[in-house]
Protein backbone atom coordinates (compact mmCIF):
# COMPACT_ATOMS: atom_id res chain seq x y z
CA UNK A 1 0.00 0.00 0.00
CA UNK A 2 3.00 2.30 0.49
CA UNK A 3 5.68 3.39 -1.90
CA UNK A 4 8.06 0.54 -1.24
CA UNK A 5 8.60 -1.46 -4.37
CA UNK A 6 7.12 1.19 -6.69
CA UNK A 7 9.17 3.17 -9.19
CA UNK A 8 9.60 6.90 -8.86
CA UNK A 9 10.71 9.19 -11.62
CA UNK A 10 13.47 11.68 -10.99
CA UNK A 11 13.50 15.22 -12.27
CA UNK A 12 14.57 14.24 -15.71
CA UNK A 13 11.67 11.83 -16.05
CA UNK A 14 13.72 8.65 -15.62
CA UNK A 15 12.78 5.99 -13.12
CA UNK A 16 14.62 5.69 -9.84
CA UNK A 17 13.69 2.78 -7.63
CA UNK A 18 12.09 4.03 -4.45
CA UNK A 19 12.06 0.70 -2.73
CA UNK A 20 15.63 0.95 -1.57
CA UNK A 21 15.09 4.29 -0.01
CA UNK A 22 11.74 3.58 1.59
CA UNK A 23 11.72 3.06 5.28
CA UNK A 24 9.19 0.35 5.77
CA UNK A 25 8.10 -2.07 8.45
CA UNK A 26 4.93 -3.17 10.15
CA UNK A 27 4.72 0.37 11.45
CA UNK A 28 4.29 1.77 7.93
CA UNK A 29 6.40 3.00 5.03
CA UNK A 30 7.94 6.27 3.90
CA UNK A 31 9.70 7.30 0.69
CA UNK A 32 13.37 8.14 0.27
CA UNK A 33 14.19 11.73 1.33
CA UNK A 34 10.81 11.73 3.05
CA UNK A 35 11.28 15.09 4.81
CA UNK A 36 12.27 16.87 1.58
CA UNK A 37 9.42 15.32 -0.42
CA UNK A 38 6.86 16.12 2.29
CA UNK A 39 8.19 19.65 2.65
CA UNK A 40 7.81 20.20 -1.09
CA UNK A 41 4.26 18.86 -1.12
CA UNK A 42 3.33 21.02 1.86
CA UNK A 43 4.93 23.99 0.09
CA UNK A 44 2.78 23.45 -3.01
CA UNK A 45 -0.30 23.10 -0.82
CA UNK A 46 0.79 26.23 1.04
CA UNK A 47 0.88 28.29 -2.17
CA UNK A 48 -2.66 27.12 -2.99
CA UNK A 49 -3.87 27.89 0.54
CA UNK A 50 -2.15 31.27 0.55
CA UNK A 51 -3.91 32.23 -2.68
CA UNK A 52 -7.17 31.12 -1.11
CA UNK A 53 -6.81 33.52 1.80
CA UNK A 54 -4.97 36.66 0.63
CA UNK A 55 -8.01 38.30 -0.94
CA UNK A 56 -9.96 38.53 2.32
CA UNK A 57 -7.85 41.32 3.84
CA UNK A 58 -7.97 43.34 0.63
CA UNK A 59 -11.75 43.04 0.17
CA UNK A 60 -12.59 46.47 1.63
CA UNK A 61 -9.94 48.13 -0.58
CA UNK A 62 -11.08 46.15 -3.63
CA UNK A 63 -14.70 47.09 -2.98
CA UNK A 64 -13.82 50.78 -2.75
CA UNK A 65 -11.48 50.71 -5.77
CA UNK A 66 -14.08 49.18 -8.08
CA UNK A 67 -17.12 50.61 -6.23
CA UNK A 68 -18.37 47.02 -6.08
CA UNK A 69 -21.52 45.81 -4.37
CA UNK A 70 -21.41 43.24 -1.59
CA UNK A 71 -22.33 40.42 -3.97
CA UNK A 72 -19.43 41.21 -6.33
CA UNK A 73 -17.12 41.46 -3.32
CA UNK A 74 -18.39 38.05 -2.24
CA UNK A 75 -17.80 36.64 -5.74
CA UNK A 76 -14.21 37.91 -5.75
CA UNK A 77 -13.69 36.35 -2.32
CA UNK A 78 -15.13 33.01 -3.41
CA UNK A 79 -13.82 32.99 -7.01
CA UNK A 80 -10.61 31.12 -6.21
CA UNK A 81 -12.33 28.43 -4.16
CA UNK A 82 -15.03 28.23 -6.85
CA UNK A 83 -12.47 27.32 -9.53
CA UNK A 84 -10.70 24.94 -7.18
CA UNK A 85 -13.86 23.26 -5.89
CA UNK A 86 -15.36 22.81 -9.34
CA UNK A 87 -12.24 21.17 -10.77
CA UNK A 88 -10.65 18.98 -8.07
CA UNK A 89 -12.71 15.80 -8.59
CA UNK A 90 -12.02 15.76 -12.32
CA UNK A 91 -8.39 16.80 -12.08
CA UNK A 92 -7.72 14.35 -9.25
CA UNK A 93 -8.78 11.50 -11.54
CA UNK A 94 -6.73 12.96 -14.41
CA UNK A 95 -3.68 12.94 -12.15
CA UNK A 96 -4.26 9.31 -11.17
CA UNK A 97 -4.28 8.34 -14.85
CA UNK A 98 -1.83 10.64 -16.63
CA UNK A 99 0.62 11.48 -13.88
CA UNK A 100 0.24 13.24 -10.55
CA UNK A 101 3.62 14.95 -10.79
CA UNK A 102 2.79 16.27 -14.28
CA UNK A 103 -0.39 17.88 -12.98
CA UNK A 104 1.44 19.19 -9.91
CA UNK A 105 4.06 20.96 -12.02
CA UNK A 106 1.51 22.26 -14.55
CA UNK A 107 -0.67 23.68 -11.80
CA UNK A 108 2.20 25.60 -10.23
CA UNK A 109 3.28 26.88 -13.66
CA UNK A 110 -0.21 28.24 -14.44
CA UNK A 111 -0.49 29.83 -11.00
CA UNK A 112 2.11 32.41 -12.07
CA UNK A 113 0.13 34.04 -14.95
CA UNK A 114 -3.12 33.70 -12.98
CA UNK A 115 -1.62 35.71 -10.11
CA UNK A 116 -0.31 38.39 -12.48
CA UNK A 117 -3.68 38.68 -14.25
CA UNK A 118 -5.42 39.23 -10.91
CA UNK A 119 -2.92 41.93 -10.01
CA UNK A 120 -3.44 43.92 -13.23
CA UNK A 121 -7.22 43.36 -13.50
CA UNK A 122 -8.89 46.52 -14.87
CA UNK A 123 -12.33 45.69 -13.43
CA UNK A 124 -13.98 43.65 -10.71
CA UNK A 125 -15.28 41.22 -13.35
CA UNK A 126 -11.78 40.55 -14.72
CA UNK A 127 -10.49 40.11 -11.17
CA UNK A 128 -13.20 37.52 -10.54
CA UNK A 129 -12.24 35.65 -13.73
CA UNK A 130 -8.56 35.73 -12.74
CA UNK A 131 -9.42 34.29 -9.33
CA UNK A 132 -11.39 31.45 -10.91
CA UNK A 133 -8.46 30.78 -13.30
CA UNK A 134 -6.09 30.67 -10.33
CA UNK A 135 -8.43 28.24 -8.59
CA UNK A 136 -8.41 25.89 -11.58
CA UNK A 137 -4.60 26.04 -11.66
CA UNK A 138 -4.57 25.12 -7.98
CA UNK A 139 -7.04 22.33 -8.79
CA UNK A 140 -4.28 20.75 -10.88
CA UNK A 141 -1.67 20.93 -8.13
CA UNK A 142 -3.50 20.76 -4.81
CA UNK A 143 -5.25 17.36 -5.11
CA UNK A 144 -2.00 15.67 -6.11
CA UNK A 145 -0.24 16.72 -2.90
CA UNK A 146 -2.46 14.53 -0.71
CA UNK A 147 -2.67 11.82 -3.41
CA UNK A 148 1.13 11.55 -3.39
CA UNK A 149 1.22 11.42 0.42
CA UNK A 150 -1.30 8.57 0.21
CA UNK A 151 0.79 6.75 -2.41
CA UNK A 152 4.21 7.31 -0.80
CA UNK A 153 3.44 6.81 2.89
CA UNK A 154 1.43 4.20 4.79
CA UNK A 155 0.47 3.43 8.39
CA UNK A 156 1.27 5.87 11.23
CA UNK A 157 3.83 7.78 9.09
CA UNK A 158 0.99 8.60 6.69
CA UNK A 159 -1.20 9.84 9.56
CA UNK A 160 1.63 12.08 10.80
CA UNK A 161 2.31 13.35 7.27
CA UNK A 162 -1.37 14.14 6.73
CA UNK A 163 -1.45 15.96 10.09
CA UNK A 164 1.49 18.15 9.04
CA UNK A 165 0.05 18.67 5.55
CA UNK A 166 -3.32 19.66 6.99
CA UNK A 167 -2.00 21.92 9.76
CA UNK A 168 0.76 23.69 7.85
CA UNK A 169 -1.36 24.04 4.73
CA UNK A 170 -4.23 25.36 6.83
CA UNK A 171 -1.79 27.55 8.71
CA UNK A 172 -0.86 29.20 5.43
CA UNK A 173 -4.55 30.04 5.00
CA UNK A 174 -4.44 31.79 8.34
CA UNK A 175 -1.07 33.46 7.68
CA UNK A 176 -2.24 34.69 4.27
CA UNK A 177 -4.10 37.66 5.79
CA UNK A 178 -0.97 38.61 7.77
CA UNK A 179 1.17 38.66 4.62
CA UNK A 180 -1.56 40.51 2.73
CA UNK A 181 -1.93 43.04 5.53
CA UNK A 182 1.80 43.73 5.58
CA UNK A 183 1.80 44.27 1.80
CA UNK A 184 -1.20 46.57 1.94
CA UNK A 185 0.62 48.83 4.40
CA UNK A 186 2.96 49.89 1.62
CA UNK A 187 1.23 48.90 -1.62
CA UNK A 188 -2.22 48.83 -3.19
CA UNK A 189 -4.65 45.87 -3.32
CA UNK A 190 -2.93 44.32 -6.37
CA UNK A 191 0.11 43.38 -4.27
CA UNK A 192 -1.73 40.59 -2.43
CA UNK A 193 -2.15 38.73 -5.71
CA UNK A 194 1.20 39.30 -7.39
CA UNK A 195 3.12 38.00 -4.35
CA UNK A 196 2.00 34.46 -5.17
CA UNK A 197 3.89 34.43 -8.48
CA UNK A 198 7.46 34.12 -7.09
CA UNK A 199 6.31 31.69 -4.41
CA UNK A 200 4.71 29.51 -7.09
CA UNK A 201 7.95 29.64 -9.10
CA UNK A 202 9.94 28.35 -6.12
CA UNK A 203 7.40 25.59 -5.47
CA UNK A 204 7.48 24.70 -9.17
CA UNK A 205 11.25 24.13 -9.07
CA UNK A 206 11.16 21.96 -5.96
CA UNK A 207 8.22 19.94 -7.27
CA UNK A 208 10.02 19.25 -10.56
CA UNK A 209 13.29 18.44 -8.83
CA UNK A 210 12.29 16.30 -5.85
CA UNK A 211 8.76 14.87 -6.13
CA UNK A 212 8.64 11.24 -7.36
CA UNK A 213 6.50 10.43 -10.40
CA UNK A 214 4.35 7.46 -11.47
CA UNK A 215 3.75 5.96 -8.01
CA UNK A 216 0.72 3.65 -7.73
CA UNK A 217 -1.07 5.30 -10.65
CA UNK A 218 -3.88 3.65 -12.59
CA UNK A 219 -4.19 2.69 -16.26
CA UNK A 220 -8.00 2.90 -16.25
CA UNK A 221 -9.70 5.38 -18.57
CA UNK A 222 -10.84 8.70 -17.16
CA UNK A 223 -14.55 9.47 -17.24
CA UNK A 224 -14.22 12.86 -18.95
CA UNK A 225 -17.98 13.35 -19.30
CA UNK A 226 -18.37 12.73 -15.58
CA UNK A 227 -15.65 15.30 -14.97
CA UNK A 228 -17.47 17.93 -17.02
CA UNK A 229 -20.69 17.19 -15.14
CA UNK A 230 -18.90 17.56 -11.80
CA UNK A 231 -17.57 20.97 -12.84
CA UNK A 232 -21.02 22.15 -13.88
CA UNK A 233 -22.62 20.77 -10.72
CA UNK A 234 -20.29 22.44 -8.22
CA UNK A 235 -19.80 25.68 -10.17
CA UNK A 236 -23.48 26.43 -10.65
CA UNK A 237 -24.25 25.54 -7.03
CA UNK A 238 -21.77 28.07 -5.66
CA UNK A 239 -22.87 30.80 -8.09
CA UNK A 240 -26.53 30.21 -7.25
CA UNK A 241 -25.86 30.69 -3.54
CA UNK A 242 -23.92 33.89 -4.20
CA UNK A 243 -26.50 35.47 -6.49
CA UNK A 244 -29.57 34.57 -4.41
CA UNK A 245 -29.53 37.69 -2.16
CA UNK A 246 -28.75 40.17 -4.96
CA UNK A 247 -31.74 42.35 -5.93
CA UNK A 248 -32.99 41.40 -9.37
CA UNK A 249 -30.88 38.22 -9.51
CA UNK A 250 -33.42 35.84 -7.99
CA UNK A 251 -34.45 34.30 -11.30
CA UNK A 252 -30.82 33.76 -12.31
CA UNK A 253 -30.07 32.13 -8.95
CA UNK A 254 -33.06 29.81 -9.31
CA UNK A 255 -32.00 28.80 -12.83
CA UNK A 256 -28.45 28.11 -11.64
CA UNK A 257 -29.82 26.09 -8.72
CA UNK A 258 -31.92 23.99 -11.09
CA UNK A 259 -28.87 23.44 -13.31
CA UNK A 260 -26.87 22.35 -10.25
CA UNK A 261 -29.54 19.82 -9.25
CA UNK A 262 -29.81 18.53 -12.82
CA UNK A 263 -26.02 18.27 -12.98
CA UNK A 264 -25.94 16.32 -9.72
CA UNK A 265 -28.63 13.91 -10.97
CA UNK A 266 -26.80 13.40 -14.28
CA UNK A 267 -23.47 12.94 -12.50
CA UNK A 268 -24.85 10.27 -10.15
CA UNK A 269 -26.57 8.45 -13.01
CA UNK A 270 -23.36 8.54 -15.04
CA UNK A 271 -21.23 7.19 -12.18
CA UNK A 272 -23.62 4.32 -11.58
CA UNK A 273 -23.43 2.91 -15.09
CA UNK A 274 -19.98 3.83 -16.45
CA UNK A 275 -17.35 1.07 -16.37
CA UNK A 276 -14.62 3.28 -14.85
CA UNK A 277 -16.41 5.94 -12.81
CA UNK A 278 -14.74 9.21 -12.01
CA UNK A 279 -16.19 8.91 -8.52
CA UNK A 280 -16.80 5.36 -7.29
CA UNK A 281 -20.13 5.61 -5.47
CA UNK A 282 -19.61 2.18 -3.86
CA UNK A 283 -16.50 3.50 -2.12
CA UNK A 284 -18.13 6.86 -1.39
CA UNK A 285 -20.96 5.04 0.46
CA UNK A 286 -18.53 3.75 3.08
CA UNK A 287 -19.29 5.46 6.39
CA UNK A 288 -15.63 6.23 7.03
CA UNK A 289 -15.62 8.08 3.70
CA UNK A 290 -18.83 10.05 3.34
CA UNK A 291 -19.16 11.06 7.00
CA UNK A 292 -15.55 12.24 7.03
CA UNK A 293 -16.20 14.13 3.76
CA UNK A 294 -19.22 15.93 5.22
CA UNK A 295 -17.37 16.66 8.46
CA UNK A 296 -14.47 18.16 6.53
CA UNK A 297 -16.78 20.36 4.44
CA UNK A 298 -18.26 21.81 7.63
CA UNK A 299 -15.03 22.27 9.57
CA UNK A 300 -12.96 23.79 6.75
CA UNK A 301 -15.96 25.82 5.61
CA UNK A 302 -16.22 27.16 9.14
CA UNK A 303 -12.58 28.26 9.03
CA UNK A 304 -12.91 30.02 5.67
CA UNK A 305 -16.26 31.55 6.59
CA UNK A 306 -14.93 32.86 9.91
CA UNK A 307 -11.88 34.36 8.20
CA UNK A 308 -14.06 35.92 5.50
CA UNK A 309 -16.39 37.65 7.96
CA UNK A 310 -13.71 38.25 10.60
CA UNK A 311 -11.39 40.18 8.32
CA UNK A 312 -14.20 42.53 7.31
CA UNK A 313 -15.36 42.85 10.95
CA UNK A 314 -12.01 43.98 12.34
CA UNK A 315 -11.49 46.49 9.52
CA UNK A 316 -15.01 47.84 9.04
CA UNK A 317 -16.24 47.81 12.64
CA UNK A 318 -13.10 47.97 14.79
CA UNK A 319 -11.11 50.14 12.39
CA UNK A 320 -8.04 47.88 12.17
CA UNK A 321 -5.45 48.59 9.51
CA UNK A 322 -4.79 45.85 6.96
CA UNK A 323 -1.66 44.78 8.84
CA UNK A 324 -3.50 44.70 12.15
CA UNK A 325 -6.26 42.67 10.50
CA UNK A 326 -3.68 40.15 9.31
CA UNK A 327 -2.10 39.95 12.76
CA UNK A 328 -5.52 39.49 14.35
CA UNK A 329 -5.93 36.05 12.80
CA UNK A 330 -2.47 34.81 13.85
CA UNK A 331 -3.80 32.85 16.88
CA UNK A 332 -5.76 30.69 14.44
CA UNK A 333 -2.59 29.64 12.60
CA UNK A 334 -0.76 29.02 15.88
CA UNK A 335 -3.61 26.89 17.19
CA UNK A 336 -3.71 24.75 14.04
CA UNK A 337 0.04 24.11 14.01
CA UNK A 338 0.37 23.39 17.74
CA UNK A 339 -2.42 20.81 17.93
CA UNK A 340 -1.52 18.96 14.69
CA UNK A 341 0.91 16.48 16.36
CA UNK A 342 -1.63 15.81 19.09
CA UNK A 343 -4.33 15.27 16.50
CA UNK A 344 -2.26 12.55 14.79
CA UNK A 345 -1.69 10.83 18.14
CA UNK A 346 -5.38 11.03 19.07
CA UNK A 347 -6.43 9.51 15.74
CA UNK A 348 -4.13 6.52 16.32
CA UNK A 349 -5.05 6.08 20.01
CA UNK A 350 -8.73 7.12 20.18
CA UNK A 351 -9.91 7.04 16.57
CA UNK A 352 -11.18 9.56 14.06
CA UNK A 353 -14.63 9.91 15.64
CA UNK A 354 -13.32 11.16 18.98
CA UNK A 355 -10.85 13.55 17.33
CA UNK A 356 -13.49 14.96 14.95
CA UNK A 357 -15.89 15.61 17.81
CA UNK A 358 -13.16 17.35 19.80
CA UNK A 359 -12.40 19.59 16.83
CA UNK A 360 -16.06 20.41 16.26
CA UNK A 361 -16.43 21.39 19.93
CA UNK A 362 -13.75 24.05 19.58
CA UNK A 363 -15.31 25.34 16.34
CA UNK A 364 -18.64 25.69 18.15
CA UNK A 365 -16.93 27.64 20.95
CA UNK A 366 -15.35 29.91 18.34
CA UNK A 367 -18.68 30.87 16.78
CA UNK A 368 -20.19 31.35 20.24
CA UNK A 369 -17.40 33.82 21.13
CA UNK A 370 -18.01 35.67 17.86
CA UNK A 371 -21.76 35.84 18.41
CA UNK A 372 -21.56 37.10 21.99
CA UNK A 373 -18.33 39.10 22.20
CA UNK A 374 -17.63 40.49 18.73
CA UNK A 375 -19.24 43.92 19.02
CA UNK A 376 -18.42 47.56 18.35
CA UNK A 377 -15.57 48.73 20.55
CA UNK A 378 -14.47 45.19 21.44
CA UNK A 379 -10.90 44.70 22.64
CA UNK A 380 -8.53 42.37 20.82
CA UNK A 381 -8.93 39.59 23.41
CA UNK A 382 -12.31 38.26 22.18
CA UNK A 383 -11.15 38.65 18.56
CA UNK A 384 -8.01 36.60 19.14
CA UNK A 385 -9.91 34.10 21.30
CA UNK A 386 -12.43 33.43 18.55
CA UNK A 387 -9.71 32.83 15.97
CA UNK A 388 -7.69 30.68 18.42
CA UNK A 389 -10.64 28.38 19.14
CA UNK A 390 -11.33 28.07 15.41
CA UNK A 391 -7.69 27.20 14.68
CA UNK A 392 -7.60 24.57 17.43
CA UNK A 393 -10.84 23.07 16.15
CA UNK A 394 -9.59 22.82 12.57
CA UNK A 395 -6.23 21.50 13.78
CA UNK A 396 -7.91 18.65 15.63
CA UNK A 397 -10.57 17.84 13.01
CA UNK A 398 -8.53 18.31 9.83
CA UNK A 399 -6.32 15.23 10.28
CA UNK A 400 -9.10 12.63 10.82
CA UNK A 401 -11.25 14.20 8.10
CA UNK A 402 -8.48 13.71 5.51
CA UNK A 403 -6.99 10.50 6.91
CA UNK A 404 -10.35 8.69 6.93
CA UNK A 405 -10.82 9.50 3.25
CA UNK A 406 -7.40 8.25 2.17
CA UNK A 407 -7.71 5.13 4.33
CA UNK A 408 -11.07 4.21 2.78
CA UNK A 409 -9.91 3.94 -0.85
CA UNK A 410 -7.39 1.81 -2.77
CA UNK A 411 -4.14 3.67 -3.47
CA UNK A 412 -4.74 3.64 -7.24
CA UNK A 413 -7.81 5.81 -6.50
CA UNK A 414 -5.88 8.21 -4.30
CA UNK A 415 -7.05 11.02 -6.58
CA UNK A 416 -10.65 10.36 -5.58
CA UNK A 417 -9.74 10.59 -1.89
CA UNK A 418 -7.46 13.60 -2.30
CA UNK A 419 -9.97 15.32 -4.58
CA UNK A 420 -12.65 14.83 -1.94
CA UNK A 421 -10.30 16.01 0.81
CA UNK A 422 -9.53 19.13 -1.20
CA UNK A 423 -13.23 19.53 -1.97
CA UNK A 424 -13.80 19.59 1.79
CA UNK A 425 -11.80 22.80 1.93
CA UNK A 426 -12.83 24.26 -1.39
CA UNK A 427 -16.50 23.35 -1.49
CA UNK A 428 -16.85 23.94 2.24
CA UNK A 429 -15.17 27.32 1.91
CA UNK A 430 -17.13 28.26 -1.20
CA UNK A 431 -20.50 27.21 0.20
CA UNK A 432 -20.11 28.62 3.71
CA UNK A 433 -18.48 31.81 2.44
CA UNK A 434 -21.36 32.12 0.01
CA UNK A 435 -23.96 31.44 2.69
CA UNK A 436 -22.22 33.76 5.15
CA UNK A 437 -21.92 36.41 2.45
CA UNK A 438 -25.58 36.05 1.52
CA UNK A 439 -26.65 36.31 5.16
CA UNK A 440 -24.34 39.27 5.72
CA UNK A 441 -25.76 41.03 2.65
CA UNK A 442 -29.36 40.35 3.66
CA UNK A 443 -28.83 41.19 7.33
CA UNK A 444 -26.88 44.35 6.51
CA UNK A 445 -29.52 45.60 4.05
CA UNK A 446 -32.39 44.81 6.44
CA UNK A 447 -30.75 46.59 9.36
CA UNK A 448 -29.77 49.69 7.37
CA UNK A 449 -33.22 49.92 5.79
CA UNK A 450 -34.82 49.81 9.24
CA UNK A 451 -32.44 52.50 10.52
CA UNK A 452 -33.23 54.77 7.57
CA UNK A 453 -36.97 54.30 8.12
CA UNK A 454 -36.59 55.18 11.81
CA UNK A 455 -34.45 58.25 11.10
CA UNK A 456 -36.03 61.74 11.30
CA UNK A 457 -34.28 62.48 7.99
CA UNK A 458 -35.82 59.47 6.19
CA UNK A 459 -37.87 61.63 3.84
CA UNK A 460 -34.75 63.41 2.57
CA UNK A 461 -32.95 60.17 1.62
CA UNK A 462 -33.41 59.52 -2.08
CA UNK A 463 -33.96 56.04 -3.47
CA UNK A 464 -30.56 56.17 -5.18
CA UNK A 465 -28.76 57.10 -1.95
CA UNK A 466 -30.66 54.43 0.00
CA UNK A 467 -29.62 51.82 -2.55
CA UNK A 468 -25.99 52.83 -2.14
CA UNK A 469 -26.22 52.81 1.66
CA UNK A 470 -27.81 49.36 1.82
CA UNK A 471 -25.59 47.79 -0.87
CA UNK A 472 -22.49 47.17 1.27
CA UNK A 473 -20.31 48.69 3.97
CA UNK A 474 -17.77 49.95 1.41
CA UNK A 475 -20.55 51.56 -0.63
CA UNK A 476 -21.88 53.28 2.49
CA UNK A 477 -18.36 54.50 3.31
CA UNK A 478 -18.04 55.99 -0.18
CA UNK A 479 -21.45 57.68 0.22
CA UNK A 480 -20.38 59.11 3.58
CA UNK A 481 -17.49 60.90 1.86
CA UNK A 482 -19.98 62.59 -0.47
CA UNK A 483 -22.06 63.88 2.46
CA UNK A 484 -19.51 64.92 5.11
CA UNK A 485 -22.16 66.51 7.32
CA UNK A 486 -23.77 63.09 7.75
CA UNK A 487 -20.58 61.00 7.52
CA UNK A 488 -20.41 60.05 11.19
CA UNK A 489 -24.06 58.97 11.29
CA UNK A 490 -23.74 57.00 8.04
CA UNK A 491 -20.62 55.14 9.16
CA UNK A 492 -22.14 54.44 12.57
CA UNK A 493 -25.27 53.01 10.96
CA UNK A 494 -23.14 50.94 8.57
CA UNK A 495 -21.20 49.45 11.48
CA UNK A 496 -24.39 48.54 13.32
CA UNK A 497 -25.81 47.01 10.14
CA UNK A 498 -22.63 44.97 9.63
CA UNK A 499 -22.82 43.70 13.21
CA UNK A 500 -26.46 42.70 12.74
CA UNK A 501 -25.65 40.85 9.52
CA UNK A 502 -22.60 39.28 11.15
CA UNK A 503 -24.72 37.84 13.96
CA UNK A 504 -26.75 36.00 11.32
CA UNK A 505 -23.57 34.40 9.98
CA UNK A 506 -22.24 33.33 13.39
CA UNK A 507 -25.58 31.71 14.25
CA UNK A 508 -25.53 29.91 10.88
CA UNK A 509 -22.01 28.69 11.65
CA UNK A 510 -23.14 27.27 14.97
CA UNK A 511 -26.01 25.45 13.27
CA UNK A 512 -23.65 23.97 10.66
CA UNK A 513 -21.22 22.77 13.33
CA UNK A 514 -24.07 21.30 15.41
CA UNK A 515 -25.20 19.32 12.35
CA UNK A 516 -21.64 18.05 11.91
CA UNK A 517 -21.47 16.96 15.56
CA UNK A 518 -24.72 15.00 15.26
CA UNK A 519 -23.68 13.27 12.02
CA UNK A 520 -20.27 12.23 13.37
CA UNK A 521 -21.60 11.17 16.79
CA UNK A 522 -24.34 8.94 15.43
CA UNK A 523 -22.97 7.71 12.10
CA UNK A 524 -19.17 7.51 12.30
CA UNK A 525 -17.84 4.20 13.72
CA UNK A 526 -16.05 4.14 17.06
CA UNK A 527 -12.33 3.37 17.20
CA UNK A 528 -12.37 -0.44 17.19
CA UNK A 529 -15.09 -0.58 14.55
CA UNK A 530 -13.21 1.96 12.43
CA UNK A 531 -10.00 -0.10 12.50
CA UNK A 532 -11.93 -3.26 11.55
CA UNK A 533 -13.73 -1.48 8.71
CA UNK A 534 -10.54 -0.02 7.24
CA UNK A 535 -8.85 -3.44 7.36
CA UNK A 536 -11.86 -4.98 5.60
CA UNK A 537 -11.88 -2.27 2.93
CA UNK A 538 -8.17 -2.80 2.33
CA UNK A 539 -8.70 -6.54 1.90
CA UNK A 540 -11.62 -6.01 -0.48
CA UNK A 541 -9.73 -3.49 -2.59
CA UNK A 542 -6.64 -5.69 -2.75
Amino acid sequence: MGAAGDSAAGPGGGNAGSGAGAAGSGAGTSPARAALVLGTLIGVAGVANLNLAVANVALPDIGKHFDAGQTMVDLIAVGYSLGLAASVLYLGAVGDRYGRKTLLVLGMALTIPASILAAVAPSAEVLFIARVFGGVAAGMAYPTTLALITALWSGPPRTRSIALWSALGGGMSALGPLLAGALLEGFDWWSVFVVSAPLAAIALFFAWRFVPAHVNETTEKVDHLGGILSIAMVGTLVLAINLAPEPGKGRTAVILGIVALAGAAAFIARQRRVANPLYDLHIAARSTFWVAALAGIIVFGSLMGAMFIGQQFVQNVLGYSTLQAGLAILPGAIGMILVAPQSAKLVESHGSRFTLLLGFSFCLLAFLVMLILWEEGASYFPVGLGFLFMGIGVGFAGTPASRSLTGSVPVKRAGMASGTADLQRDLGGAILQSIFGALLTAGYAKSFTEQIAASPHASSVSEKVQNELTKSFSSAANTAQQYPEYAQAIVGAARKSFLDGGDWTYAAGMIAVAIGICVVFFLFPKHDAEVALLERFHAEDA
